[in-house]
Parts: C-alpha cells; sequence; structure tokens
C-alpha cells in the first residue's frame, strides 16, 4: 500500500514554500538559485517537490512561454494556521489549552519569552 499523502508541509516542501512567498512567483530554475548550496538538490527533485505542492494545494503555475511560473495560493500566516491546528488535533486531542500548558511547561523557554506569553494570555483574558 502507498504511503498515505499528507496535507501537511514536509521539510522539503516548506523550504520551497519560504522560496515562494518570499519571491511571490518563480520559476524552478529561479526556486533553485534561492536554495542554499548545501544540501544542494537537482532540477527533477525541486520539480517533483512543487508539483507534490500543486496537488496539495499550495502552489498554482501559469504558463509564459515555455516555462511553468509558479506561484503560491496559501500565505504564510494560512499555512502556519493550518499546521498548528493539525498538531494540536494530532497531539492534544483538539486542546489548544493542552498545547499552551505543553508551551509553558518547557524548560528551554528563557524568562524574555515567558514574559511575552504571560502578557499575550493575560491581554487575552480580558476579551
Amino acid at each position: 500500500m502507498p504511503p498515505r499523502k499528507s496535507p501537511t508541509l514536509t521539510e522539503a516542501e516548506l523550504r520551497l514554500m519560504d522560496v515562494l512567498w518570499q519571491k511571490g512567483s518563480a520559476t524552478v530554475h529561479q526556486v533553485l538559485e534561492v536554495l542554499p548550496a548545501k544540501p544542494s538538490l537537482a532540477y527533477n527533485s525541486v520539480l517533483t517537490t512543487i508539483r507534490i505542492l500543486e496537488k496539495k494545494g499550495y502552489v498554482k503555475h501559469v504558463k509564459d512561454g515555455r516555462a511553468h511560473i509558479y506561484l503560491p495560493l496559501i500565505g504564510r500566516k494560512e499555512a502556519t494556521r493550518f499546521e498548528v491546528r493539525n498538531l494540536v488535533n494530532r497531539f492534544f486531542k483538539n486542546s489548544h489549552e493542552a498545547l499552551v500548558l505543553n508551551i509553558l511547561e518547557d524548560q528551554n523557554i528563557d524568562a524574555e519569552e515567558m514574559k511575552r506569553l504571560n502578557q499575550l494570555l493575560e491581554r487575552g483574558s480580558e476579551k
């Protein structure tokens, strides 16, 4: 049985979406030019990944002569919210409270981050 297609972004897909969000639109060659040299990616790998993004509904292409120009259909903010909802659903049984508690209990949060989180929580409770 083939693996189930994930609606979320893989690391490779996110790297390409970052380029498209930054540039607004790009050909496969233009995406390759922006990607870091290490790890180097082949043209066909980038093309395959962009086609997967197109099937998932994250990008579309328009023809410009022989070239395909890819444009993001979903903004970074929308993609981020989708990923967080997916995370909350999968790991925290749809409980945003459980997610926030998990974050607040994390020992790696520095004092400044904790202060900002507390301010946001206080502002949220005032609404």
